[in-house]
């Protein structure tokens, strides 16, 4: 008799890692965060064509709410405080997305004395999303790429008191 047939229908075995992180990958809240050309393929990947809703992902107005943020479009100097306070306004754990060239690099624009060359000088960039415009099937590979290192995340080990302790993947 093995231990599957004795269990009751009901019963769930799992780590609680592992349902953690699942619960987390399947309600991601992202904040509308467009500053350029990208919004528009930001926009087109929660429409009804890309869905990104199929992944668990929902749009949030407020950064209190989000625990993603996608950065979508040229980041100017004059917005890089602004967008640094929003991300320490959203709760932990929150995470990053930097979509298209001008986001990760200054794009065509990084010669000009007014951009950013690229948002992980002000945030911490979990997933790149690459293109100019970045197409929504790109911005939903990249949600993917993010779903799967939050289910590598460890939270019920020691560490160093923040909570959430990623491995190198």
């Amino acid at each position: 008799m093995s231990l599957l047939n004795t269990l009751p229908d009901y019963v769930l075995t799992t780590k609680t890692d592992e349902l953690l992180n699942w619960m987390r990958k399947s309600s991601i809240w992202y904040m509308l965060f467009g500053l350029a050309c990208c919004a528009i393929e930001l926009m087109h990947t929660g429409g009804p064509r890309a869905d990104i809703d199929r992944f668990g992902a929902s749009p949030r107005a407020s950064a209190r709410q989000s625990d993603l943020m996608i950065v979508a479009g040229t980041l100017t100097l004059k917005m890089a405080l602004r967008t640094r306070l929003l991300y320490d306004q959203m709760p932990e754990p929150r995470y990053v997305i930097s979509m298209g060239s001008c986001a990760s690099c200054g794009g065509l624009f990084q010669l000009a004395y007014s951009v950013c060359d690229g948002v992980d000088k002000i945030l911490p960039v979990d997933v790149y999303v690459p293109g100019c415009p970045p197409r929504p099937e790109a911005l939903t590979e990249g949600l993917l790429k993010l779903q799967e290192k939050m289910m590598t995340e460890r939270w019920l080990t020691r560490g160093n008191g923040n909570g959430a302790q990623v491995t190198a993947a």
